[in-house]
């Protein structure tokens, strides 16, 4: 039997990790909201679904979409557009779907936005709890899955993303000719995108289970190295900086954990080293 992965959510990451698994002779299934993409994700080598979660699962065929060996669950909740707490009730109805499938692996893309400011470097074990989290309900849709994980034979391997960039991602590109930005001083979170399919090819291929891990590039340079190295290269125009008036918060995210367990070597391991491409 090919290895297979199921993938929920082809977006900006789920897209181009859909292609790179397919192109390692993987079995992929993807799933879209948009019925427009679905061709997309055919030319990618990705069997297409159309799949919503309103947050009931809603979607032809999603028996045969979970009717994989690994589920990879990277839909990122939006919170500014959802009443509270409705990524916990769309985890909650696809953890429904998955108990009587053959999914026997899952991935959950969580963030790194899960952690308060401490103004200090921050790790896995800083952020267990809702009420410890500056995101109460990522952490309430890890625990879901924790739960599950705890009860049944699935194994679960939670990612805390930091900030994905690369290609037409650019930071300076958000703040090009901004005024008066307080946070030139603060040290980046941030993590390319080729990293993290590496990363998540890593965990598939070598079994690294039931952990969760940070994934950022372990180098931490400052907002203002990264907005004046993009400015330089791709003709953003640069922001305006000045001096806070009062101490700014911060954190710093370690990925200390991930590296000694996996041995793995960043791509990119400093943001200032990423790869971007200005589209036109």
């Amino acid at each position: 039997m090919n290895k297979s992965i199921s993938i929920l959510g082809c977006g900006w990451l789920g897209l181009p990790l859909g292609k790179h698994f397919s192109d390692k002779g993987y079995t992929v299934k993807g799933s879209t909201t948009n019925e427009e993409k679905l061709p997309i994700l055919t030319e990618n080598g990705i069997e297409a679904f159309r799949i919503q979660l309103n947050p009931q699962v809603v979607g032809e065929n999603v028996d045969n979409f979970l009717n994989s060996e690994t589920l990879l669950i990277n839909i990122p909740p939006r919170i500014s557009l959802q009443k509270v707490d409705a990524h916990v009730e769309q985890i909650s109805n696809l953890i429904t779907f998955i108990k009587t499938s053959s999914i026997k692996n899952i991935i959950y893309i969580s963030s790194t936005s899960v952690y308060p400011e401490l103004n200090r470097e921050v790790f896995e074990e800083d952020v267990i709890t809702p009420e410890q989290s500056a995101s109460p309900t990522m952490v309430k849709a890890e625990k879901l899955l924790l739960a599950l994980w705890k009860e049944s034979s699935v194994n679960l391997t939670i990612l805390r993303c930091g900030g994905l960039m690369g290609y037409e991602r650019i930071p300076a590109k958000y703040f090009s000719g901004w005024k008066g930005l307080t946070t030139g001083d603060i040290q980046v979170n941030y993590v390319h995108r080729d990293d993290v399919i590496k990363v998540i090819e890593t965990i598939i291929e070598d079994k690294i289970w039931n952990e969760t891990f940070n994934i950022v590039s372990p180098i931490h340079p400052t907002r203002k190295e990264i907005y004046a190295k993009n400015c330089e290269e791709l003709g953003f125009e640069m922001p305006e900086f000045v001096a806070p008036t009062e101490p700014q918060p911060f954190k710093i995210i370690s990925s200390k954990k991930w590296l000694e367990c996996s041995k793995y070597e960043f791509i990119y391991e400093n943001p200032l080293d990423y790869y971007y491409k200005r589209a036109n």
